[in-house]
């Protein structure tokens, strides 16, 4: 006699140790993704006057953009010469864009206007030099830049347009810009990011703070939704954002932060982090550091483990293990992505 048998869908897993620790698929991370992805610099109201600039990096590559008397300009941030950095990375204010190297000299619309001594050279012509333009695009006072964008940056925000329709986020003005560095590979990070499984053990004050029984995690196009009721006195609003490929928005009390999870190599991270306010006045500094600090705060707990969790998969000690589908449905999706664009 032949008895069927219901057989259960094999459990998701987790991708395998070797995509966060090669230093070849992190090559394929940068050409893949943050290459042909929109990125997330930050406020373009702190590009208001003409000369005002940010350069920052995007997995490597020296990117800056700067107001000119035409409006927004975006340029790779390497002299046409020898490759130099144009700009130290941060925010500035300049005329003319110099190179510190050999100190070639490029106007506001990337011509190029002087090379002091450089000798007698007929096949020399000044406008084969210019420098190379890249891609810009704002949303709601948010400026992205792309290198080599596959789509429009609308079509990559997908389902956080609607999402944050009744947000009023213009209200909100830039307050501060943070960056945090540790040991370990981004997408180790992004998957941290992308569940509030951890949140009972790594952040436990934070758990006291929501009512975590009914926390849900919503996987949509091109972004995962995080919320829980918050408890009184916690300064997070309950809803915590990830959008593809590697940004972040969340919402606290009278404003907003975003932070992009930017690659320095295949085992280290920085986190750029920007917040805005609705009240930026003298009387409510101390509640504006207050709430910047508890986000910071929260973020610092995670990268111990990011950290230790990192050495086990270099270690060799770790095999890919079954993902939630209560509390990890964020890390499939986000895992699923990277395998849609070949970057697994």
């Amino acid at each position: 006699m032949y008895t069927q048998v219901a057989r259960r869908s094999p459990a998701v897993k987790n991708l395998s140790p070797v995509n966060y620790i090669s230093p070849e698929i992190h090559a394929s991370d940068v050409r893949r993704i943050f290459s042909e992805s929109w990125q997330l610099i930050g406020p373009s109201s702190r590009l208001a006057q003409r000369g005002d600039y940010i350069a920052t990096e995007i997995a490597g590559n020296k990117v800056f953009v700067v107001m000119t008397r035409d409006g927004l300009r975006a340029f790779r941030n390497v002299c046409r010469h020898r490759g130099a950095r144009l700009l130290p990375e941060g925010a500035g204010r300049c005329s003319t864009i110099r190179c510190p190297y050999h100190q070639w000299v490029w106007g506001e619309d990337g011509a190029l206007l002087n090379v002091p001594w450089w000798g007698d050279d007929p096949d020399f012509r000044m406008e084969d030099w210019a420098l190379e333009q890249i891609a810009f695009s704002t949303w709601r006072g948010l400026l992205f830049v792309a290198l080599a964008p596959q789509g429009t940056l609308e079509e990559q925000l997908g389902a956080l347009m609607a999402e944050l329709a009744d947000e009023p986020i213009e209200r909100y003005q830039w307050v501060r810009e943070e960056r945090l560095v540790f040991d370990a590979n981004w997408k180790l990070y992004t998957d941290n990011f992308v569940e509030g499984y951890h949140i009972p053990g790594i952040h436990p004050a934070f758990h006291r703070a929501i009512e975590f029984d009914r926390f849900e995690t919503v996987a949509l196009d091109g972004l995962v939704r995080m919320t829980a009721p918050p408890r009184p006195g916690l300064f997070y609003r309950g809803k915590w954002m990830w959008m593809w490929p590697n940004w972040t928005l969340s919402l606290f009390e009278g404003g907003i932060n975003t932070s992009r999870i930017n690659p320095i190599d295949h085992r280290r991270t920085e986190l750029i982090y920007n917040f805005y306010f609705e009240d930026v006045s003298p009387e409510g500094a101390a509640a504006r550091e207050s709430t910047i600090q508890g986000n910071l705060d929260v973020v610092r707990e995670d990268f111990e483990v990011c950290l230790e969790t990192q050495k086990n998969y270099e270690s060799g000690g770790y095999q890919a293990g079954p993902l939630s589908p209560r509390h990890e449905q964020g890390v499939a999706y986000f895992q699923e992505r990277l395998r849609q664009v070949g970057a697994v």
